[in-house]
């Protein structure tokens, strides 16, 4: 089956499989557009969050805009992440692991529909620049100005030509020009840095607005520096991405996007970027980052602009972002540092997605535990701030598993290891929120890892065993009770310390024969 075309045509599957809201009155969307999809992650359970379409919204001034605006279209949940890569969402991890090992280049197309229309020089204003399009407030009442939220980021290494497209956030700053947050160690800083070092005094980017979506899949994950998110995003799909050259500068973007800025990024200069509300649940405070001078505007006939739902977690950037990094530490651990008895990595949405990793292991020998817990640390320095290891009959995503393991699988003295060093530049626990998060006064942090394996056999989980479950279900479907979501574990098995007389007298009871042990017991009553 192919893949989606276009943002369009995956807007049409969402509504099919009724996991979109049209929203068709009119909204604000500087005070209104973006509260209102973050009810479903503040009252809504996961299963039943959805994507919006907003077809009509005014801003704080009372201009209308026709423009379409798409909320939470890439991750509300796990069932619509899967859609968006075309698969089920048990299938997600292999999918990640497969598209990295075997990517797939981008083929180059004379046109596409982005540049249906055209906004370079003398008419670059035409309509407006920037406020052309409904970009929103995401955090009204704190963020300092309309910020691109799905902004996909295209640069490229000067030396290579190796592409990289990042999800960086764009602040509004005037019609014609954007603040990002762009910080070292992220591609497209580094990409800036090399530029500077050749002399440029700009580097050429575009940011790309609603294009498949498995571009923004790749976009909010780390991948490898010499590896193109464009290459990776071929392979989620299955098929070479389309790209056209832009108008005025020397990149490639996708063909069939909604809408593209193109422009320069100065390398001699920095201006304050923020604050805005970040994945750490918390306002981000402003700091110099890079800027963006548009040269060129391009887009489809009636847009659509695309949005993603961030700051406080759970969010659409949180699931994003774990579910993106669940298969980029899966790869890693299981392909690249050969660890078999690897099952499973979890991510956690607390986190924004990013600083809490559960990794689950089947059978695994105590030094091949450590080393999972310190290749998922080691991976991302900037991240995974706590990694916990977890049997196979935990589930990593599911809290109530795995803080049991923590409780009864774990000493402290022996099975907790610190490390140093940890970039974690957004979180506060650090240093106190007034000192820059680029200052030479903000100390680095540390991170923590927890083998919350089982050392020994233990004795059997104490939840009827699998048989008895399986009936009792059955049971409660034909009575019509509310559907049930099982949780690991749900039914009781054998770890290893149960002997062949404690089954034999569970098999009695079963039997009703239980006063047989009865007699047994009384047989072997001891003086006490």
């Amino acid at each position: 089956m192919a893949y989606y075309k276009d943002l369009r045509e995956y807007i049409d599957v969402l509504d099919q499989n009724d996991k979109l809201v049209t929203i068709k009155r009119e909204i604000n969307k500087d005070t209104e557009l973006h509260p209102l999809v973050r009810w479903q992650f503040r009252g809504l359970e996961e299963k039943d969050r959805k994507a919006f379409l907003f077809e009509k919204s005014i801003d704080v001034k009372g201009k209308k805009y026709g423009t379409p605006v798409l909320v939470a279209a890439h991750a509300p949940s796990r069932q619509v992440y899967a859609m968006g890569m075309m698969c089920r969402p048990d299938e997600i991890m292999q999918k990640w692991a497969q598209a990295q090992l075997h990517p797939i280049a981008p083929r180059i197309v004379a046109s596409g529909p982005v540049q249906e229309e055209i906004h370079v020089g003398d008419n670059l204003l035409e309509h407006g620049g920037l406020e052309e399009f409904p970009i929103p407030i995401s955090t009204p009442g704190f963020d300092n100005a309309p910020y691109f939220s799905a902004g996909n980021w295209v640069s490229k290494d000067p030396d290579t030509g190796i592409y990289n497209v990042g999800n960086y956030r764009a602040m509004v700053k005037a019609k014609l020009k954007l603040g990002a947050s762009n910080l070292l160690p992220q591609h497209m800083r580094m990409h800036r840095e090399k530029w500077k070092e050749k002399g440029a005094a700009v580097m050429p980017a575009a940011v790309v607005i609603g294009p498949t979506p498995n571009v923004g899949l790749v976009a909010v994950t780390r991948l490898p520096y010499d590896l193109s998110e464009y290459d990776v995003a071929g392979g989620l799909a299955g098929e070479p991405l389309e790209l056209v050259k832009c108008q005025t500068i020397d990149l490639l973007v996708p063909a069939t996007a909604e809408i593209v800025i193109e422009g320069e990024i100065p390398t001699d200069y920095l201006e304050r970027e923020g604050p805005f509300g970040e994945y750490t649940g918390y306002i981000g405070r402003g700091r110099p980052s890079v800027f963006f001078n548009i040269t060129g505007i391009t887009h489809r006939k009636k847009p659509i602009w695309n949005a993603f739902l961030s700051q406080f977690p759970p969010s659409e950037s949180s699931l994003l972002t774990r579910m993106g990094y669940d298969g980029t530490f899966y790869k890693f651990l299981k392909h690249d540092l050969s660890i078999s008895s690897l099952v499973d990595v979890g991510f956690h949405d607390a986190s924004g997605g990013r600083q809490l990793c559960v990794v689950s292991l089947k059978k695994a020998s105590q030094p091949e535990v450590w080393k999972a817990l310190n290749g998922a640390m080691v991976l991302m320095t900037q991240f995974a701030k706590i990694v916990i290891a977890v049997d196979d009959d935990i589930d990593p995503r599911d809290p109530d598993s795995y803080l049991w393991a923590l409780v009864y699988r774990m000493q402290p003295d022996r099975d907790i290891r610190t490390t140093p060093g940890k970039t974690i530049g957004l979180d506060p626990s650090i240093v106190p929120g007034d000192v820059a998060r680029d200052s030479s006064e903000r100390p680095s942090g540390s991170g923590l890892m927890i083998n919350a394996t089982r050392k020994w056999d233990y004795p059997p989980v104490s939840l009827p065993k699998k048989e008895y479950m399986d009936r009792a279900r059955q049971i409660w479907e034909e009575e019509g009770l509310l559907p049930l979501t099982p949780k690991k574990p749900w039914y009781g098995y054998n770890l290893g310390c149960w002997s062949e007389e404690d089954m034999a007298e569970a098999e009695l009871a079963l039997k009703g024969e239980h006063y047989q042990t009865g007699e047994k017991l009384a047989r072997n009553k001891i003086k006490g």
